[in-house]
């Protein structure tokens, strides 16, 4: 219960966040960086969100499924931009995985060049 106590005070601090700060930015985005500023401050340990972590991460498929519902239930209004939608998905996919590899591969090299001093 702790742990979700932090996650959600974290979260609502987020929500404020958004409502008074004049930025388009979504409080989950906030909530991400605060989480970050806290675990690498070391205010907040792994340890006191692992295990809600662990659990919100194995539920979240399940939370996908109201989104998919609804883009079944607006397809009709989506049929005309599917091919560009559907063309969209694939390059954003395939650039998010090779930055996401590169940027992987340069930590690596990184960290063993570390290792050889």
């Amino acid at each position: 219960m702790k742990q979700f106590g932090i996650v959600l005070v974290i979260t609502l601090v987020a929500e404020f966040m958004e409502k008074w700060i004049p930025l388009p930015v979504p409080a989950s985005i906030y909530g991400l960086g605060i989480m970050l500023a806290l675990l690498v401050s070391g205010r907040l340990k792994v340890e006191e969100v692992k295990g809600c972590a662990d659990f919100l991460i194995e539920i979240m498929p399940l939370m996908f499924i109201p989104a998919a519902v609804g883009l079944m239930d607006s397809y009709h209004e989506l049929e005309g931009i599917l091919l560009p939608i559907i063309a969209i998905v694939v390059v954003t996919t395939v650039v998010v995985m090779a930055v996401t590899g590169k940027c992987a591969q340069g930590i690596i090299r990184k960290k063993g060049n570390r290792g050889n001093r």
